[in-house]
């Protein structure tokens, strides 16, 4: 059964009755719906539904026994309301604040026990603080920082354990250090590596154990230096490379034919 379809339950796990709501009136205004747009009912879109209708009524909620109920009332109600609730013992709620509030009201939950709490404060993080984050323990967070630090900064986080954390400091470090992380011992960096060098840095990546590193790289290497490719072990790389030879050839034949300056030339 669609969960959107299921009967409208409340927090308790009860039958949501309308006769007994106090917000009743609502309804015969078509301002709720029961299963659909109902503060009674314990999933979150049908809560955040009723509650986007009715904003002004979200600081009431904000002390609500049901902590799915606080955050989606956190969502919507007035901001120096939630700031106490910073300290709401579940994260949800502090996501949700942390959202909300600005960086210098949210800083000290840098350290908070869940990630996604974090997350959210990196997000709104800058400069120096960004940095002191790359020690987090959790990578996710990690990713945040890496993907927010300034290009010139990454070098710092090019040895991070974990792999996904370096793929996004090669993607985002600045050219000129790229070359130092071609021995990465995770194939998938090499290859973000590989990907973004300069052409006539490739040539590093012509022993690389990994199919997929040589591949990129003899894609990308400038034609004067492909032929380094040419005796590789694989067969597909071999072929691109006699493909990228065979249309360099007919590339600077072309020219030559139609160079303006051949008296044979159909343009002379």
């Amino acid at each position: 059964m669609d969960a959107e379809n299921d009967p409208a339950l409340d927090w308790l796990g009860l039958p949501v009755d309308c006769h007994t709501c106090p917000h009743r009136a609502f309804l015969e205004d078509g301002q709720c719906r029961p299963a659909h747009t109902c503060i009674l009912d314990r999933r979150i879109k049908h809560m955040d539904r009723f509650l986007r209708k009715h904003q002004s009524m979200a600081d009431g909620f904000l002390d609500h026994p049901y902590f799915e109920l606080r955050a989606v009332a956190a969502k919507h109600a007035s901001l120096f309301r939630i700031a106490p609730m910073v300290n709401d013992l579940e994260p949800e709620v502090r996501m949700t604040v942390v959202a909300r509030l600005p960086y210098e009201r949210v800083k000290h939950l840098a350290n908070d026990p869940d990630r996604r709490v974090r997350i959210g404060v990196a997000l709104k993080m800058e400069g120096q603080a960004l940095i002191a984050r790359l020690g987090d323990s959790d990578y996710h967070v990690r990713v945040v920082i890496v993907r927010k630090l300034s290009p010139d900064l990454l070098p710092i986080a090019m040895h991070d354990p974990e792999p996904t954390v370096r793929r996004w400091v090669a993607r985002r470090i600045v050219e000129n250090r790229l070359i130092d992380m071609r021995h990465d011992k995770h194939p998938m960096v090499r290859l973000d590596v590989a990907e973004r060098m300069a052409p006539e840095s490739l040539s590093l990546f012509v022993d690389d154990p990994d199919l997929r590193v040589r591949f990129v790289a003899a894609e990308r290497i400038g034609l004067d230096q492909v032929a380094l490719f040419k005796d590789d072990s694989e067969s597909i790389i071999r072929d691109l490379v006699a493909q990228r030879l065979r249309e360099g050839e007919q590339s600077t034949a072309l020219k030559i034919v139609l160079s303006p300056g051949d008296p044979l030339s159909p343009l002379a």
